[in-house]
């Protein structure tokens, strides 16, 4: 991490969405909880979002092989939710309150710095969403908790997933600015390192508590990034917004 960062030439800062921007572990407990009276909201929402990795894995797989079509992010937690709620014991939930379950992803909140953080950084650069979350998925989502972004770039525009280096240079070519005027914001190394790869400067955010109480993150700095935020406001602060 440097602590001579020269930020005179960056010009977008694009950010992963769950678990940097918004708190999926408490929105969908708290929806858990409100649509299956008596469930424990927590666990239901660490095995949805377990489930997560797994079924992206086989999407890609597919995708590579020539097999099937680009999926949405709601299509492929629909496709998990069936697998949660026959693991919890719920065999009769009804089609509507099904999908509006599935639909609290689109429901989350934001985490408290991240609205002013983003209208801060707003001031001074191009900010954008970069998630494997779908268009509508992203635009209900900024709807619903304010979040001021100025474009809405998904994996749904590329038709790739990150880390698919289309998703990050995808993000330069909107814009028409070179790879290294993009900076990536995001609370998880992995995607960080993809963007790297790919010429992009790098953000880390800690999200120490983005898995719940129960399951603290280790959120210590790595060096291969460019800045390390407490939280994004403190992105702001060290950006100069």
């Amino acid at each position: 991490m440097s602590a001579a960062f020269d930020a005179s030439d960056l010009k977008v800062i694009a950010f992963d969405v769950f678990g940097t921007v918004v708190d999926w572990y408490s929105g969908i407990a708290a929806e858990a909880e409100r649509i299956l009276p008596g469930i424990d909201g927590g666990a239901f929402a660490l095995a949805w979002r377990a489930g997560y990795q797994p079924a992206m894995k086989g999407v890609m797989e597919r995708l590579a092989a020539g097999e099937g079509g680009f999926t949405l992010l709601d299509e492929l937690h629909m496709s998990i939710l069936g697998g949660v709620l026959r693991d919890f014991g719920i065999e009769d939930l009804d089609a509507d309150r099904k999908r509006d379950l599935n639909r609290a992803w689109h429901r989350l909140p934001a985490w408290p710095d991240a609205v002013p953080g983003l209208a801060r950084l707003k001031r001074k650069y191009i900010i954008c969403s970069l998630s494997n979350g779908n268009i509508g998925l992203l635009t209900e989502m900024a709807k619903n908790a304010g979040l001021p972004w100025d474009c809405v770039l998904s994996a749904e525009v590329f038709k790739a997933y990150k880390p698919d280096p289309r998703t990050y240079l995808g993000v330069a070519a909107v814009f028409d600015v070179s790879p290294g005027q993009v900076m990536l914001a995001a609370a998880h190394h992995d995607d960080l390192a993809a963007a790297r790869t790919c010429g992009l400067r790098t953000g880390y955010i800690e999200r120490p508590m983005e898995f719940g109480p129960s399951r603290p993150k280790d959120v210590s700095p790595q060096l291969d990034n460019n800045l390390h935020a407490r939280s994004i406001e403190h992105l702001a602060d060290l950006l100069g917004c």
